[in-house]
């Protein structure tokens, strides 16, 4: 693990000597391919690539083109998603299956070709089909420019800390037996931390991810929730963290003793190696403060001073408590853009379209489940059903009967979104249902946790584009108080927002990049239980304004 570490740290060296020509187009080539791997004393085979886990780093710099051929050798179709990066007019990269493409059959292979534009920091890819997330996943790793420096001290090495989760079963087949039951999936075994549960678990002191340090030292983490259904708090025992981005954008900087991470998010901290010498653990543990259950098992890592022996037990650090909303909510309100004239907050001031989204969950009969109903979950009341063909391409082709374009920009009824449990008519309205956006309309959107069945905070992640999340509350949003309140100067900016537990988030973004863009909750669960929907946003009035064509390898369903 040392040796990784030192070989990234000079692989980064050499990286950061590129010449923009040398630097122009980066090239990958992804296998998908099953490994036998062995965690908590548990064997099993996985889908990775390359036959690694997690998968490779994706370096590029801000500027760049990036090739990435990916190969499906396994039983499953594949796609992947790179989480994060605005695929301007190019959808077609994008990789949620059935939303922008159809998924890579086993035996065929699909290039990703991206451009890399206005931005930088780090992000993270995934499969996005199916469960396939859970061992499918990796960092991505875009450098500033040459000759552009980080807003903030140049550490003097970094890694990154891919954050995952581990279930000893066959995920899918857990899955598929849950669904058939009408019943949730079990929740994971372990956490991980680069892949590894850390020696807090059976067999697993080998399986621990340690990162030497030179004392006197700043460090650079890249902190990344590859989990598929758990917020994560992290901490260093004995250290604090500078927090400096969030999903590759930059920050003002604060610090701090433990962040928050949701799935489908990064965070990059500074981490100054002033302690005493000797080892210490990183950890990570879930934040869950309504009445659900989570893998509640904390995951390890260690940072350990050079010249510190082995035998020196680690030290573990004081995370907050599972269910520390006091926590979340401060340490969420302390995220502002860093809004400096290179790299500016553009908020939206003028709203030309504002829309009022509430998530619940639900329960729809189901006659071929054993319990005879199954779970649901609904934007608007409407649960989501995948289509058979990718919906970009329908709309590109002008294939009629794929999707309707009537999704409401309200819900059906108003009720008290946030008060006692709702636990009668929990039936939801099913459909592909879009929601169509002129070119270049300015957009805020209000999402609503709801008590139907139960409150929950929910991750939700717009494909296609960076927003501001304006305000946050707790209980039910006022469209006549709250909005005297949005932070219009320095809201942060992200791809992926936590809607707080009983209440809800207010966004604003311009909708300028044509095509057909993913919404929905990064909680794998809810996702398959239909928490999502899509915006179609039309061309604008030029060609270099509208959807590029199709690339020629383009999967077909």
């Amino acid at each position: 693990m040392k040796m990784a570490f030192l070989f990234l740290f000079f692989y980064l060296l050499a990286f950061l000597g590129d010449s923009p020509v040398d630097a122009a187009v980066k090239k990958y080539q992804f296998d998908v391919q099953v490994k036998n791997i062995s965690r908590i004393c548990n064997a099993k085979p996985i889908v990775t690539v390359n036959g690694m886990f997690p998968g490779p780093t994706v370096y590029a710099r801000e500027g760049d083109r990036v090739i990435i051929n990916v190969t499906n050798h396994v039983q499953y179709n594949m796609s992947i998603h790179w989480h994060g990066l605005k695929q301007y007019r190019n959808g077609w990269a994008d990789g949620p299956a059935y939303i922008t493409q159809c998924p890579i059959q086993t035996g065929q292979s699909y290039l990703y070709d991206f451009n890399v534009t206005g931005q930088r920091g780090t992000l993270w890819w995934h499969a996005h089909i199916l469960w396939l997330r859970a061992t499918v996943y990796g960092a991505i790793v875009i450098l500033p420019e040459p000759g552009k420096p980080y807003p903030f001290p140049q550490p003097y090495q970094e890694s990154n800390i891919i954050l995952g989760e581990w279930w000893n079963k066959d995920v899918e087949t857990a899955v598929n037996q849950a669904n058939q039951l009408g019943a949730p999936p079990p929740m994971s075994d372990a956490h991980t931390i680069n892949g590894k549960p850390g020696p807090l678990f059976p067999c697993s002191e080998k399986h621990t991810f340690v990162i030497e340090a030179e004392a006197g030292k700043t460090y650079l983490l890249r902190i990344i929730n590859a989990a598929l259904n758990d917020e994560l708090f992290f901490g260093i025992a004995g250290h604090n963290m500078t927090v400096v981005e969030i999903d590759a954008v930059y920050t003002k900087p604060f610090t701090t003793k433990a962040i928050l991470i949701g799935p489908g998010q990064t965070t990059n901290v500074l981490v100054k190696t002033d302690r005493s010498p000797n080892r210490y653990y990183m950890a990570a543990s879930p934040f869950m403060d309504a009445p659900v259950s989570v893998d509640n098992k904390t995951v390890t890592a260690i940072l350990q001073y050079k010249g510190v022996p082995n035998t020196v037990l680690p030290i573990l650090p004081k995370l907050p408590l599972p269910n520390d909303t006091s926590f979340a909510l401060d340490y969420n309100g302390k995220l502002k853009s860093l809004n400096t004239p290179n790299f500016p907050a553009l908020v939206p001031l003028k709203v030309d379209r504002r829309l009022f989204y509430t998530i619940g969950l639900g329960i729809n009969a189901c006659p071929t489940c054993v319990n005879g109903t199954n779970l649901a979950a609904s934007i608007n009341n409407i649960t989501f059903v995948m289509p058979k063909t990718a919906l970009l391409k329908a709309h590109y082709s002008n294939i009629s009967g794929v999707f309707r374009t009537d999704f409401p920009d309200r819900p059906p009824k108003a009720f008290n979104y946030t008060g006692v449990p709702l636990t009668a008519n929990l039936g939801t309205s099913t459909g592909t249902r879009l929601s169509r956006v002129k070119f270049n309309t300015t957009i805020e959107l209000v999402l609503q946790d709801t008590n139907l069945l139960t409150v929950e905070s929910h991750p939700f992640h717009l494909h296609g584009y960076n927003f501001f999340v304006v305000g946050t509350g707790v209980g039910n949003f006022d469209p006549k108080k709250d909005p005297a309140k949005f932070n219009l100067i320095d809201p942060p900016e992200r791809n992926t927002v936590g809607v707080p537990t009983g209440g809800w988030a207010a966004i604003r973004f311009r909708a300028d990049n044509p095509g057909v863009w993913f919404m929905h909750c990064h909680l794998e669960v809810h996702t398959m239980w239909g928490l999502k929907m899509a915006f179609v946003v039309e061309n604008g009035k030029t060609p270099e304004l509208s959807v590029l064509p199709p690339p020629k390898d383009y999967p077909s369903c």
